[in-house]
């Protein structure tokens, strides 16, 4: 006796229920990253009198976490400056370009039905120079 054939899919592949449940959650994520890009292109995060969210490691620490001025630098660059976006948050700004990469190979991931976890080398390199980068400019005052 022979065992009966098996279906194989792809490496990587998601069963079909769970693909289509991915699908509709990254277009709710989608929708909901657009909704918050138009809020911010209106409402400019370096007035203080604007309700923005507060960042949890500042809070708690009272430190700059990589991140800190990542909504500041997004208003800038949705207004076209550069300059302004570089102080608010060089880190950001320098890698937004992988980010968006990542993004964007994740989302076609999604909507393909299949994993596409990021390479652990970039994913240790990326949060050891995040690590770095706290450490940097939480020494600079």
């Amino acid at each position: 006796m022979t065992d009966p054939p098996v279906a194989r899919t792809r490496v990587g592949a998601l069963p079909a229920a769970l693909a289509r449940r991915r699908r509709v959650l990254g277009v709710g994520v989608a929708v909901a990253a657009c909704a918050g890009l138009l809020y911010l292109a209106g409402h400019d995060p370096h007035d203080p009198a604007i309700p923005m969210p507060l960042c949890p490691v500042r809070h708690l620490t009272g430190l700059d976490c990589p991140a800190c001025g990542s909504l500041r630098a997004v208003h800038s660059l949705l207004h076209g400056h550069l300059g302004a976006a570089g102080r608010d948050n060089a880190f950001a700004l320098a890698c937004a370009p992988l980010l968006t990469a990542l993004l964007a190979r994740q989302g076609r991931a999604v909507w393909q039905g299949r994993y596409a976890p990021v390479p652990a080398p970039l994913a240790y390199g990326l949060g050891g120079a995040a690590l770095a980068w706290m450490a940097l400019r939480n020494l600079w005052g």
